[in-house]
């Protein structure tokens, strides 16, 4: 089962906006304002499209807006909203707003933009030109839910787009909320219709829209309701009015002129607000949508009246044949006058039918309201953002790629890779967001993105982290110079001697936060201390660090933490690695080799291979640690039960396509329970890849250095989302792999996690084929 999406904090929309004058304008408005509506602890912000030669004071709520004409616009929209760290993109797409002829430029935006995309679809034609069919090719690819107005617009993406039903979501166009009762009688004075039967056609004035044919079947309607007044209002549509000036509306008042209605067909010249448009559709007694063009997708206009409880007559476009189908409105042919006198005629000389037709709207009309289209469009946002893994899901990871990653050359059979001895052809991970980090007092435990955040202050178990990397890297000229000697005076700092326990959490004023640390942050000491003690070049470090272990090791049996017991077992096990004579070491690994045994024999049920009833956290580090007691000591339960659970656990972490997939760490997988996807954790990987390792190490089988590998491609994008967790750029790693993008803040575990996983990776693959060993470079070579 896929993981609940996390809370939505910042959701853009991109699409026209007021004060431009058009229907997607206002539909982009009325959409951002009703989602702000439904979630209300998010910022709801709009990326507005600028017409040529426009400009417009666009309300606080629009953050961007983007020329239409320029191309490069529209990759800095997409660098902004990966920035600004937007959860969701909402597309507003009509082929003519985006510049070109068919609105392929906003592709380039889309194509780099990070975050799930939910596209709705003002559009959808069954014949489009070869053009427009690429174009909405281009926008299907990238979004990731398609929300459209009809279920005709729903057909055709799957007949002609071959679009899988389960993308695409029908939200009807919303309308406003408004008030149960709106008799048109109080309404009609404003409009110079007091008195008089009113029917109206609303929206901006372009050919097209048909008005001339209602105007044709005027001189009919006024002979049977003399009193019957045709209004006709909105502004000229910008483009045509820039083109042609008002051509179009001085035609259609010569052609009232001429049948001799002047005095029943009133223009009002204006682009209303929404209060003026709900007294207008309140004032009318029948709504006219008289289009001329078949493939409307859908008119706001249309929505708009018939959502406010409206009779309608209109022309059999889309989306007016699916709204008022079953007798819900009215339908007649295009471009037939004598069709629309007649049912207007009808209409009002049978006053039941037309009140039952207006109770009917109205009542469907709750549906549409923007409060309900907001939560519905909520519900889209949150699917499309636990949609986005499988859709993003890239191809796997080149081997070409993972051995640039750890430098490495080719791949002999089976599986096991040659390091390259040029290290300038195949650089490894950099150590500067490392040194970034590091401080006289310690390692910080978290940044944003990565610029060190201080508030946290430091943690014991970051620095013992960072205590095993740099035994690890003493040797090495390019680690940071104090990197040992800081972190070793913080894990001596932490040890309260009183206590014998360790301490964690330090603020940044260096003031301890607790008297005693946690269970694990005391095991991660004992296993730095362990590594120290059998791996420091230097013999004083060595001494001291099997100084302290002596002291902090004997009260880990008193710790109940299964992962404290795994941590201390594999610091034990390095220390005896070093001194096998060591009889209190030999005691303390099989006390814990045999609770987590026990607790492995005491949970094993059939597809259930766990030390416990739960996958949690840095779970590999459990197998690891008893397969490395069983093998140092000699027992094969111990080492054939970790290798079990090792195999087992290296199964369930593996998606359907192959990558990496670990637990995730919203929820976790409990026995019988469905398992959480997300949030991943480097810490998994790392840990993976460690005790992978130490399979291949103690078996020899090439399978499980495949398996490290398989789990440290995960950090440079093989997996559920296609994106690198590793930051070539600063060296750091982020955060953890959320449902719908990266948490790109690189803190101290994330970045000791991957630069551990490529020390041990790097060292096993040059153990597998011996080649002079490259080293680690910084960022300034």
């Amino acid at each position: 089962m896929t993981s609940p999406a996390p809370p939505l904090h910042r959701i853009a929309f991109l699409g026209n906006h007021p004060p431009r004058i058009c229907g997607l304008a206002t539909f982009t408005g009325d959409l951002r304002n009703a989602v702000a509506g439904a979630v209300p602890d998010a910022e709801c912000f709009v990326l507005a499209m600028t017409d040529a030669a426009a400009t417009y004071d666009y309300p606080p709520e629009v953050w961007l807006e983007i020329a239409d004409d320029d191309l490069q616009a529209y990759g800095h929209a997409a660098e902004f909203l990966n920035d600004v760290n937007a959860d969701v993109l909402c597309v507003q797409h009509e082929y003519g707003i985006f510049g070109d002829a068919d609105g392929e430029r906003v592709l380039a935006l889309l194509r780099h933009a990070r975050m799930p995309i939910v596209a709705t679809l003002h559009t959808v034609l069954d014949h489009p030109t070869p053009s427009q069919f690429r174009v909405m090719q281009g926008l299907i690819r990238h979004a990731d839910r398609l929300v459209v107005m009809t279920r005709r617009a729903e057909r055709i993406l799957g007949e002609v787009h071959g679009v899988p039903a389960e993308r695409i979501t029908v939200i009807p166009h919303g309308i406003p909320e408004t008030p149960a009762e709106m008799p048109p009688a109080a309404h009609k004075v404003e409009f110079g219709a007091a008195g008089r039967t009113v029917l109206l056609t609303f929206g901006l004035l372009s050919p097209g829209k048909g008005i001339e044919q209602a105007i044709r079947a005027m001189p009919a309607i006024v002979a049977s309701r003399p009193d019957v007044l045709y209004l006709v209002l909105g502004a000229t549509h910008p483009n045509v009015l820039r083109r042609d000036g008002e051509a179009h509306r001085k035609s259609l008042k010569r052609l009232a002129a001429q049948l001799g209605v002047t005095d029943h067909v009133h223009f009002l010249d204006r682009f209303v607000d929404l209060p003026t448009l709900t007294r207008a559709i309140a004032a009318a007694d029948i709504y006219l949508t008289p289009y001329l063009n078949e493939a409307q997708s859908v008119s706001g206009t249309l929505a708009y009246s018939f959502g406010m409880g409206k009779a309608v007559i209109s022309t059999p476009y889309w989306h007016a044949a699916e709204l008022l189908a079953e007798g819900r409105g009215v339908l007649v042919p295009f471009a037939d006058p004598a069709a629309i006198a007649s049912a207007v005629i009808g209409l009002l000389n049978d006053p039941e039918r037309l009140r039952t037709m207006r109770e009917a709207a109205y009542s469907l009309g709750q549906d549409m309201r923007w409060s309900r289209i907001g939560a519905r469009y909520r519900d889209v946002f949150d699917q499309a953002r636990r949609d986005a893994p499988h859709r993003r899901m890239a191809a796997p990871l080149s081997t070409e790629a993972l051995m640039r990653a750890v430098g490495a050359t080719a791949l002999p059979q089976p599986h096991a890779w040659v390091l390259s001895p040029h290290g300038d052809a195949a650089p490894p991970a950099k150590l500067t967001h490392l040194d970034r980090l590091l401080d006289p007092t310690g390692i910080a435990q978290h940044a944003t993105r990565a610029i060190v955040d201080r508030a946290h202050g430091y943690c014991l178990d970051d620095n013992a982290r960072g205590l095993i990397l740099a035994t690890s890297l003493e040797s090495n000229a390019s680690a940071p110079a104090d990197l040992f000697d800081v972190t070793a005076a913080f894990v001596q700092h932490a040890w309260d001697a009183g206590a014998e326990r360790f301490r964690n959490f330090m603020a940044y004023d260096r003031r301890w936060l607790e008297a005693i640390g946690s269970d694990d942050s005391h095991g991660r000491a004992i296993w730095a201390l362990g590594t120290t003690a059998a791996r420091a070049e230097d013999p004083s470090h060595r001494a001291w660090a099997y100084g302290l272990l002596e002291r902090a090791a004997p009260p880990v049996i008193a710790l109940t933490s299964l992962r404290a017991w795994a941590f201390a077992l594999l610091g034990v096990v390095e220390a005896l690695d070093a001194r096998p004579e060591d009889l209190r070491l030999k005691r303390l690994r099989t006390q814990l080799a045999e609770r987590l045994y026990e607790h492995l024999r005491a949970s094993r049920r059939p597809g259930w291979t766990w030390f416990e009833d739960v996958v949690s956290y840095d779970n590999a580090r459990l197998p690891q640690a008893l397969m490395a007691a069983g093998h140092q000591a000699g027992k094969a339960a111990w080492f054939t039960s970790a290798v079990e659970a090792l195999d087992w656990l290296c199964r369930i972490q593996r998606a359907e396509a192959g990558h990496f997939r670990p637990v995730g760490s919203e929820g976790f997988w409990r026995q019988d329970a469905d398992r959480a996807v997300f949030d991943q954790q480097p810490l998994e990987a790392s840990a993976t890849v460690g005790a992978c390792v130490t399979a291949w190490r103690c078996t020899g089988k090439s399978v499980w250095l495949t398996e490290a590998q398989r789990a440290f491609a995960w950090f440079l994008g093989e997996n559920d989302l296609g994106q690198p967790l590793y930051d070539a750029q600063t060296g750091g790693c982020r955060d953890g792999l959320l449902c719908d993008r990266v948490n790109e803040n690189q803190g101290a575990e994330s970045t000791l996690a991957f630069l551990m996983a490529t020390i041990e990776l790097r060292a096993a693959l040059s153990e597998a084929a011996p080649r002079p060993d490259i080293g680690i470079v910084q960022a300034a070579q």
